[in-house]
């Protein structure tokens, strides 16, 4: 049996794609890792490597809707990039208490590395139609609210919300429209 019923399918079309951090730890509370996340988005859309319609970070995990030619391998490359960048930035500040839980949290199977940042998989989902889209672009925008953090989807920073009230927002988007 697969390890996952989720699987990157026609990585032409859009996509709803969960990270999730380890043991669901808080990381992206702090602006700085959030920054990491937005950063390393940024590059892969200034290189034409991925394309975002939708996306919220929440404090341990982000939601995203994009697309690519190479889906899956861009998804891979974005984990590996932000995990090495995350623990760079701990070693830097000698965060050892969030290196020990990253350390405890590495799965077992993991020898080849110390740490682990991001749980296995990433839960994409293909988008089969503009009513999933439209309906996956509202359940990222409305997380925050959902969680009790904010009143209106709008009011999170880490979101493309903004952009589709036609507020600037931390990150370009490509919007969608029915």
């Amino acid at each position: 049996m697969g390890r996952s019923r989720y699987k990157f399918m026609n990585n032409q079309t859009p996509h709803f794609i969960t990270c999730t951090v380890v043991n669901w730890l808080p990381f992206f509370a702090s602006p700085a890792m959030a920054q990491i996340i937005l950063d390393s988005l940024k590059f892969l859309q200034e290189h034409q490597r991925l394309t975002i319609y939708a996306y919220v970070i929440m404090e341990n995990h982000l939601h995203l809707l994009a697309s690519s030619q190479y889906l899956s391998k861009e998804i891979g490359d974005f984990k590996s990039y932000t995990a090495r960048k995350v623990i760079d930035h701990l070693k830097e500040r000698k965060a050892d208490r969030m290196l020990l839980e990253l350390n405890a949290d590495k799965s077992r199977s993991r020898t080849d590395r110390e740490y682990q940042f991001w749980q296995e998989g990433s839960h994409p989902e293909q988008i089969l139609g503009a009513e999933m889209m439209v309906q996956k672009i509202d359940y990222t925008h409305y997380n925050p609210v959902k969680r009790g953090y904010v009143d209106e989807p709008i009011h999170w920073r880490y979101s493309s919300a903004r952009n589709y009230a036609g507020m600037p927002g931390l990150l370009d988007v490509t919007l969608f429209s029915l």
